[in-house]
């Protein structure tokens, strides 16, 4: 009877880095989630411990991801595509040329991909999808829609409103920046485009008090980062919460060490008022 009391969820990215971080805290909480995952490679398999609760599939074939997907209460959705830098680009000397691998472009991975799991996700009934994003994508001239020719943030974005179209409850997390094109040593950065600063962070969770905004607006700021671990927690208390359901916004965090941690998440949901 335990098992009946328990929630579901799917992991898809679950050997991304951030993924990861997601799939080991459903595991460490057992006593109320079942956690599994979905990864693109028998290698990211391995990677993660090569349980049989993870599970390899294409998200451009939704037949790949069926299994996955059969008998889950929820998904969290943390795939997207990579822009590449090219080879010989020296990002010393300006802005380098970046490209996508064959069949991983953004329209593939981000539009295609996403819809692919969020009708199988509606066809099997599950019952919450949180949709891990990307700020941005109010700005269609924005240049990461030129990285590659790839338009990254408006592939993005159109997957982004198809959830919400979709019926399913649904929560949407805009971060900067989920694929961490900008983790280049950039010398130039700040001159070339100033709000590539910042993105996802490799520090532990839990230490700062996190913000939420819309429209794009947290860019405008320079509280533009948070640590992984911390978008790993908001995407599972999000679960939990119904405060979390059909909305969308933008997150980020203060600086360590300033305001308040962060501990009440239904009270940060509920701060939230825009439903895309």
């Amino acid at each position: 009877m335990a098992e009946l009391n328990k929630t579901t969820v799917l992991v898809a990215g679950a050997g991304g880095r951030t993924g990861q971080i997601v799939y080991k805290k459903l595991k460490e909480r057992s006593t109320q989630f079942i956690g599994r995952g979905l990864v693109r490679t028998p290698e990211s398999k391995d990677q993660i411990g090569g349980a049989d609760d993870v599970f390899v599939g294409d998200i451009r074939n939704t037949d790949s991801i069926l299994p996955a997907l059969e008998g889950i209460d929820a998904l969290i959705i943390l795939t997207s595509a990579v822009p590449k830098m090219k080879p010989g680009s020296d990002p010393t000397k300006g802005r380098p040329d970046f490209y996508f691998d064959e069949g991983a472009y953004p329209e593939q991975v981000d539009w295609i991909g996403q819809k692919n799991q969020i009708d199988a996700a509606k066809a099997v009934g599950v019952k919450h999808i949180v949709l891990v994003g990307s700020m941005g994508g109010t700005n269609p001239n924005h240049m990461l829609n030129s990285l590659g020719n790839g338009n990254l943030l408006i592939w993005k974005r159109k997957a982004e409103q198809y959830l919400a179209d979709s019926g399913i409850p649904y929560t949407i997390i805009r971060l900067w920046s989920p694929f961490q094109v900008v983790s280049l040593k950039w010398q130039s950065i700040n001159t070339i485009y100033k709000p590539l600063a910042g993105g996802l962070q490799d520090k532990p969770v839990g230490l700062r008090e996190l913000l939420v905004g819309k429209d794009d607006e947290l860019l405008q700021t320079d509280t533009r980062a948070i640590p992984r671990a911390d978008v790993a927690e908001v995407c599972i208390q999000a679960l939990q919460f119904e405060e979390a359901k059909f909305k969308a916004f933008d997150l980020a965090s203060k600086p360590e060490g300033t305001g308040t941690p962060t501990t009440d998440f239904k009270a940060l949901f509920a701060k939230v008022t825009a439903r895309f």
